[in-house]
């Protein structure tokens, strides 16, 4: 009885594995984290590896067939690195795929179902058009060079597989004579990987009433669709939407995969820092890190993007790093202190001046003077120094998390006071995931070399749960299922820029 026992309950595991194997990713997904019941709050580093130094390791895609690791290395090299995560606790360096014969440099990773996507800036001319190559994960060799537009800073598959996206930045030249437009390519995939290139022109005739919603172009641009620089995509669970970030003009597009179009474009408004909540450290030469209200207002200026559904309603979630223009001779950001201000609303501008107060602080030198006159009537600032959700079909502010990312790398003393005259914490990255019936959000801080961890399955009440220390600037957050991690558990691999380290974080099981 006990053989036929043990038999049965054998019969029973290879009817259950193989019944779960015909289920489809998602399904498969749901089952998988709802069996391991792990505690996000309690990521711990089980393992890293050092790629290379700066710039080695911006950002990283994990494909799950090969058990293998892609990381981009531009440190001083021109290649993906292929790292072996078997064993996540020691993690291997397999072999490098070299990019020069593409001439192009790679600026984002990502992969599907055995298929690496690579988004590679032309090396020939940095202003004509890039390209997505696709690889093999198995072997490396190549699939398909597909063209798109100029600059691809960021790419990405949509969660069914169908459609490769980029956004490509376009950014002008040094001395800023030829500026590209910004784009968004969508690759479909099952169409022999042909793509559609969309560029902003279509929205000019919108601008008066985007800059009354805090959007931005630049008083130097070239042409409205010149000037749009797409930054960062996230793509709905079901493949149909994509929300897409527009980091110097301070605003998200919204893109309909299925008709291939950009169909609106939502200006972000900006951050008042003049209450305690929204309180920030303004000097980096005040000697003290202390939270205060200030006269001065951010522009949100997203890097990454992120997006989940709750009751069915879309969220989009925005990193707000701030990012100036800075092109040759050309900047548009300034000290407060060189700046000449409206003595109406600034009466007391000699003594705020100073670099204890609010002199340090770094302005976008292009805005803030709404009469014309030549002297600031606003003071705005780079970044919000925050994280954001957004309502993904109007737009609409949900929550900001205010000053708490700051205030919890102070907590965790990574806070760097020598960039409290910049963006403060500077939130690069956000990713999120699904652990059992949560909706779980990371946050990467590149200049306090943090991750802040948050739940955020009320989007208008996340609640904290953890800070993790990482490597030197924080650029890519990759978070695995368990149902697609080699050790069955969640993982969050930190890929960091500033010294080529990629750190593997695991939590404990409840």
């Amino acid at each position: 009885m006990k053989n036929f026992g043990i038999s049965l309950l054998t019969a029973l595991f290879i009817f259950t594995s193989c019944e779960k194997d015909t289920l489809d990713s998602n399904d498969n997904q749901e089952i998988e984290l709802n069996e391991v019941n792990e505690d996000a709050a309690t990521f711990k580093e089980i393992g890293s590896i050092t790629i290379g130094g700066e710039a080695a390791a911006e950002i990283s895609a994990y494909d799950e067939k090969t058990k293998k690791l892609f990381t981009v290395n531009n440190s001083g090299v021109n290649q993906i690195d292929v790292v072996d995560l078997t064993d996540p606790t020691n993690p291997k360096k397999l072999t490098a795929i070299s990019l020069s014969t593409y001439n192009g440099a790679s600026n984002s990773v990502a992969t599907y179902d055995g298929k690496l996507a690579v988004a590679l800036e032309s090396t020939i001319d940095r202003q004509g058009n890039g390209k997505v190559v696709v690889f093999n994960t198995a072997d490396n060799s190549v699939i398909k060079e597909i063209v798109v537009g100029a600059l691809p800073d960021m790419v990405t598959f949509s969660p069914d597989g169908k459609f490769i996206m980029s956004a490509n930045e376009g950014e002008p030249n040094a001395d800023y004579t030829v500026d590209p437009d910004g784009s968004i390519s969508i690759i479909d995939v099952m169409n022999g990987y042909t793509a559609t290139t969309m560029n902003f022109a279509s929205f000019e005739s919108q601008l008066a009433s985007l800059r009354t919603k805090g959007f931005r172009i630049s008083k130097t641009a070239k042409s409205f669709a010149a000037d749009i620089e797409p930054e960062y995509i996230t793509i709905s669970a079901d493949s149909k939407t994509a929300w897409v970030s527009l980091q110097e003009n301070n605003g998200v597009a919204k893109v309909d995969l299925t008709s291939k179009t950009i169909t609106a474009i939502f200006g972000l408004g900006y951050k008042d820092f003049n209450s305690t909540a929204n309180g920030i450290d303004i000097s980096d030469k005040d000697g003290s890190i202390v939270f205060n209200p200030w006269k001065v207002k951010g522009m949100y200026m997203p890097d990454a993007i992120a997006s989940y559904a709750v009751n069915g309603t879309p969220y989009f979630i925005t990193a707000n790093e701030g990012d100036a223009r800075e092109y040759g001779s050309y900047a548009d950001v300034k000290r407060l202190a060189k700046m000449t201000f409206d003595p109406t609303v600034f009466p007391d501008a000699a003594t705020f001046k100073a670099d204890e107060k609010m002199g340090r602080l770094n302005l976008i030198s292009t805005e803030g003077d709404t009469d014309g006159d030549g002297d600031l009537d606003e003071l705005i600032s780079f970044g919000a120094r925050s994280f954001t959700i957004w309502n993904g079909n109007t737009g609409s502010l949900v929550f900001d998390s205010k000053n708490d990312l700051d205030k919890r790398s102070n907590d965790l003393g990574t806070y760097d006071d020598g960039r409290s005259d910049d963006k403060g914490s500077e939130p690069e990255s956000v990713v999120v995931a699904k652990m059992g019936d949560k909706n779980i959000l990371f946050v990467g801080l590149e200049r306090t070399d943090t991750v802040v961890v948050y739940d955020i399955t009320n989007p208008a009440a996340p609640v904290y749960l953890q800070s993790i220390k990482t490597g030197d600037a924080p650029e890519g957050l990759l978070f695995i299922p368990a149902s697609k991690s080699p050790t069955k558990r969640s993982l969050l691999v930190v890929s960091s820029e500033g010294d080529g380290v990629v750190k593997i974080f695991q939590p404990n099981l409840k």
